[in-house]
């Protein structure tokens, strides 16, 4: 089974092997509203962690989604160019935004698991 990180910011990774999967939690997607526009970034480039890796328009807001790990991206997921709704529908699922080639594991260690991340976001309310 795929391991899941998040970070502070509500961006996850999911791991399969010695790739990441990158997104925005459900509770990102919740605070942002009708998501309806999505901008990906190319193929090939190379993010560090903290990096812009995407940015999420609402209806509300313009978000910007940071790289909660480095490495290359290998693919922006198409998908959400025609139908930016997917990120509402299913974010921590089929709306991932990007996937890398993890640059260094080592740095999930510095992210929180799922039972972390979710105690963070009970503080938050």
């Amino acid at each position: 089974m795929a391991e899941v990180r998040y970070t502070e910011d509500h961006e996850y990774v999911r791991v399969d092997g010695d790739t990441g999967f990158i997104g925005i939690s459900k509770y990102a997607q919740e605070q942002l509203g009708d998501v309806v526009y999505v901008e990906l970034p190319d193929a090939g480039k190379a993010l560090a962690k903290g990096d812009e890796a995407a940015v999420v328009e609402s209806v509300k807001a313009a978000a910007e989604v940071y790289a909660p790990v480095g490495g290359e991206i290998v693919e922006a997921n198409g998908e959400l160019e025609g139908n930016p709704g997917m990120v509402n529908q299913d974010p921590e699922g089929s709306a991932w935004l990007v996937k890398v080639k993890l640059a260094d594991a080592g740095e999930l260690g510095a992210l929180m698991d799922a039972d972390a991340y979710a105690k963070f976001v009970e503080g938050l309310g």
